[in-house]
């Protein structure tokens, strides 16, 4: 009897295996869909199209690799609000025949390969990409694809021990115990800590990205919604560069209704209001929690329990405010980015983007996607503990830096609103006070031209 229950019990495992493989396939698939279709958006036409077919070869290749990287960015987004949601269907459903293929062992895996797929991307794909884009081939070597990707291949093996080389003398000097593991087995040491690293760098450029990019949230959903009359700029000038735009916008303005122009617009900012107060909030009582509670520090999970209890202290409805929250960071995060002086030359023109632009993009892209789940979990936003090698990063358990690191975000994000919100109300007075005062400027200036014309035309 031991033997058939044994072999069921393989066949069971090596079905979810298969399952799990497939569900993965085809969620990677259609990201990957996606990601082309925003990639061709952007991209230069003109540099597909060129007579030398070896340049055109070698930069379709590029734009997969990139195409692949930005698949992997995207889904290291959805990582945190898949978990979550996942782990309320489980909740809700507990005893469901539909959703057995939903576990956490489908959820651990997701993370492993993002994980994985984050790490070849960053160390291997993006910079042969780029170095394959800018190959000639060696000296003296017969021209052609092959001669290219010799001499790619050599400079980034060479590029590949210079950071090598750099990280262990880092860790050498950090830890010398932890350099001596690296040095005897490289993939269970030396690339977690390498990656350790890069997540940092993305946790700290997150850290000014977004409260910069909350604060431009305002302006950028103030130019995509029809304002209300009193706060439009009516003495504005228009360009002759900026006549079509202009002229779609008044199109648009005048198929406004009276409930889109004085109702949507307060909305829309009272709602980015509300979710950046909460934030904030959020943040701030993570703060104090740090001080009291031991379990608010950001830690691995090795195994985790789907279906057992809530992430959130108010159920199904605050997972999913979690959710809206975790989106609203990564968007700000991507929105203060390109509105930063330093990353102004980066962003993206429809159908006028180098080839180096969107692999610089991409690069920039998975640094802050794949640490937007420390960032997350880091600031309290939710209580989803971090699975595989996300939580095996050195820096996690230190509470200083944590604790600094919540400050300064709830800081940092609060003199930005203030900022913002301070100079939006002027400037929107200032507007206000000019377009009331406006006709009775006119009315006392023709008021004022009658007098004055009137003892002329009585002396004729």
């Amino acid at each position: 009897m031991e033997a058939p229950e044994d072999v069921s019990v393989r066949e069971q495992l090596f079905h979810d295996r298969v399952r799990e493989t497939i569900i993965c396939v085809l969620l990677f698939i259609c990201l990957y869909i996606v990601s082309y279709l925003v990639i061709t958006h952007y991209k230069r036409n003109a540099e597909f199209t060129i007579d030398n077919s070896e340049d055109a070869t070698v930069n379709k290749i590029a734009l997969w690799l990139c195409t692949f990287t930005l698949s992997v960015s995207v889904g290291a987004v959805l990582l945190l609000p898949l978990s979550i949601l996942s782990n309320e269907v489980l909740l809700s459903f507990p005893q469901s025949y539909y959703m057995q293929w939903l576990n956490g062992s489908l959820i651990h895996g997701l993370w492993n390969i993002v994980f994985l797929f984050s790490n070849l991307s960053l160390v291997f794909l993006l910079p042969f990409a780029y170095f394959f884009t800018e190959s000639e081939g060696f000296a003296g070597s017969k021209k052609g694809v092959m001669a290219r990707l010799y001499e790619t291949a050599v400079v980034l093996f060479l590029l590949t021990l210079l950071v090598l080389g750099m990280v262990w003398v880092a860790s050498a000097i950090l830890d010398d115990n932890m350099a001596r593991q690296s040095l005897y087995d490289l993939w269970e040491y030396y690339l977690p800590y390498l990656y350790s690293c890069i997540s940092l760098f993305g946790v700290l450029l997150l850290l000014l990205c977004t409260p910069l990019g909350l604060s431009r949230m305002f302006s950028v959903t103030g130019r995509l919604l029809v304002k209300p009359r009193l706060l439009e700029d009516l003495d504005e000038t228009m360009s002759c560069a900026e006549f079509e735009e202009n002229l779609s916008l008044s199109c648009i303005i005048k198929r406004a209704s009276p409930w889109q122009r004085n109702l949507g617009y307060p909305l829309a900012m009272l709602l980015l209001l509300a979710v950046t107060v909460v934030c904030v909030l959020i943040v701030c009582y993570h703060v104090v929690e740090l001080l009291f509670d031991d379990t608010a520090m950001p830690r691995g999970m090795e195994d985790p329990l789907l279906g057992a209890a809530s992430f959130s202290m108010f159920g199904s409805l605050g997972a999913a405010v979690q959710v809206i929250l975790i989106l609203y960071l990564m968007i700000s995060s991507v929105v203060g980015f390109y509105s930063s002086p330093l990353f102004t030359g980066l962003r993206p023109r429809a159908q006028d983007t180098t080839l180096t632009q969107i692999i610089g993009n991409c690069v920039s892209l998975l640094v802050l996607s794949s640490a937007l789940p420390v960032f997350s979990r880091t600031l309290g936003i939710t209580r989803f503990d971090l699975l595989g090698d996300f939580g095996r990063f050195n820096w996690l358990g230190n509470f200083h830096i944590v604790f600094l690191y919540n400050i300064l975000f709830a800081g940092l994000t609060s003199a930005c609103l203030i900022n913002t919100l301070t100079w939006t109300v002027q400037r929107e007075l200032i507007r206000a006070f000019v377009t009331l005062n406006k006709p009775m400027t006119l009315a006392n200036q023709s008021e004022f031209t009658k007098k004055s014309v009137s003892p002329n035309i009585e002396l004729k």
